[in-house]
């Protein structure tokens, strides 16, 4: 598999991460996450699919379910393991590596293995079907990661105007 793309995805978002404007943990007050929680719930998505693909490679029947990765509880146990942001980022810069070798070395009968998925959002199903193992991570880099990104950039506090 060619992991350009989730590289580069994953590159961006530690970029946004890295940025001092995005609040503190307990800014958020519309239900949605903060940064802490969004950067928790890729290193659990990140070794979920790491895992369903060395299952793959392994010979076993591998399954991705995504729900782990949104439970608050689990989220919280992940950021307290961590001492700070800082930490978290580095984590997830390292699980994003490991992955993305796991999927380098995957041959194209190992990536197209199907793999039984279950995914919400927002309390909503996505998906509950096989697909292809590339397709799971191919996932990461198009639609997933870039997403993240993108909740993380709507956390920006936003710079105080001139008075007036």
């Amino acid at each position: 598999m060619d992991t350009t793309a989730l590289r580069g995805a994953y590159d961006r978002l530690l970029e946004v991460a890295a940025g001092p404007d995005l609040g503190d943990a307990e800014d958020v007050d519309d239900g949605g996450w903060n940064a802490d929680q969004i950067l928790a719930h890729l290193l659990s998505v990140d070794a979920g699919t790491a895992a369903a693909a060395l299952a793959v490679v392994a010979g076993s029947r591998p399954a991705f379910d995504n729900r782990v990765s949104l439970d608050p509880w689990n989220l919280g146990r992940i950021i307290a393991e961590h001492s700070g942001r800082a930490d978290l980022m580095s984590h997830v810069r390292n699980q994003a590596t490991v992955l993305c070798d796991i999927a380098d070395q995957l041959n194209e009968e190992a990536a197209a293995v199907l793999v039984p998925t279950f995914l919400q959002s927002n309390g909503a199903l996505v998906l509950d079907q096989p697909i292809p193992l590339a397709a799971l991570i191919n996932g990461l880099a198009t639609d997933h990661v870039p997403g993240h990104t993108q909740q993380l950039l709507d956390l920006r506090v936003a710079a105080p105007g001139p008075p007036g």
